[in-house]
């Protein structure tokens, strides 16, 4: 086995003779020489790398041995600072990594020209445009994200089918981030659902700051003005061909999907609504139970899960937020 003590800095020489000074505490340099079996000189060595450590003393020709917590936490705390002091420089090293990145990524853009921006017009033309994006290169990562109900209405009424039946046909996977106002509107819950069931992913928001969406690694799509809608500029749009503005949208969007809250609708989410619902109807944990069939240690557990999927601070909590995010309409 390695010697522990090496990795705070003393050799194996260094670590017997250390252990001498413990066991005869105070000594001199020919005790020590003598119960090491070592010439002088190379004890004394040993003796003064020992004292500038910091684990051994030296007074009036006498060798004591400092207290093993004290003489050993402090080299385990230069050690730490010296660690610490890594770890920063490592982090410093990623850092420019990911400028360099940035950098590397623009070069490249500038080689190939100005970056490629298309105005493109009409809903139809976005929707089929994305499904043959996919056709090109399936399965293609589709990230969208929803501001307002007008756009999300166009979605759930004409557009959602060739998405859906792209994704059924492992064309594209599909990630949608939407106002938590829209899942009231008519026709809304069942596309979500046919979209949830042909493995799409959906979360809401209270506020979705701007339409945009990423299609693949190459592909963007801009609003006519950021924060704006598609209804409101007649479904003009902007399709933009450029590796770096869509990575800057596709962290943009992993940011917002961190902070967004999952739909209400699936095994353990249906769970937690079931709960929430006859404890809103002033049901008690046992009779809640008794109506579902399940344990009273399973109803405490579901209301857990919803008071933190929905960030909230009490189960009183909880219920107004599930309400006013659709969850128990």
């Amino acid at each position: 086995m390695s010697d522990p003590l090496e990795t705070l800095g003393l050799d194996p020489a260094q670590t017997a003779l250390y252990t001498a000074v413990l066991r005869l505490h105070r000594a001199t340099l020919a005790e020590l020489a003598a119960a090491m079996d070592g010439p002088t000189d190379t004890v004394g060595r040993q003796l003064d790398d020992l004292v500038r450590l910091g684990v051994v003393d030296e007074q009036s020709g006498h060798y004591l041995a400092r207290h093993p917590a004290a003489a050993l936490g402090r080299l385990i705390a230069q050690r730490l600072d010296l660690l610490a002091e890594e770890s920063r420089r490592i982090d410093t090293a990623l850092s420019s990594i990911r400028h360099l990145i940035r950098d590397y990524d623009a070069g490249r853009d500038y080689q190939s020209g100005p970056f490629p921006v298309e105005l493109v017009s009409g809903a139809d033309i976005l929707y089929e445009s994305v499904v043959g994006i996919a056709v090109q290169a399936p399965p293609m990562e589709l990230l969208t994200a929803i501001p307002d109900e007008r756009t999300m209405l166009d979605f759930a009424r004409k557009f959602a089918d060739p998405w859906v039946d792209a994704q059924q046909r492992e064309l594209l996977s599909m990630r949608a981030i939407i106002p938590v106002s829209t899942l009231t509107l008519p026709g809304v819950r069942d596309q979500l659902g046919r979209l949830l069931a042909s493995g799409g992913q959906v979360r809401t928001l209270d506020k979705v700051p701007s339409w945009f969406m990423t299609a693949g690694p190459g592909v963007a799509g801009l609003p006519a003005a950021w924060g704006g809608n598609l209804p409101d500029h007649a479904y003009n749009f902007y399709v933009v061909r450029a590796p770096i503005v869509v990575g800057v949208l596709r962290s943009l969007f992993e940011e917002l999907w961190a902070r967004a809250v999952p739909l209400p609708w699936g095994r353990k989410s249906d769970g937690m609504v079931q709960v929430l619902r006859l404890a809103a109807q002033g049901m008690c944990d046992d009779s809640i139970a008794r109506h579902l069939g399940v344990s009273v240690r399973t109803v405490r557990a579901r209301f857990a899960d919803a008071i933190a999927e929905l960030g909230a601070q009490s189960r009183f909590h909880a219920g107004v937020e599930a309400t006013r995010r659709g969850w128990l309409t």
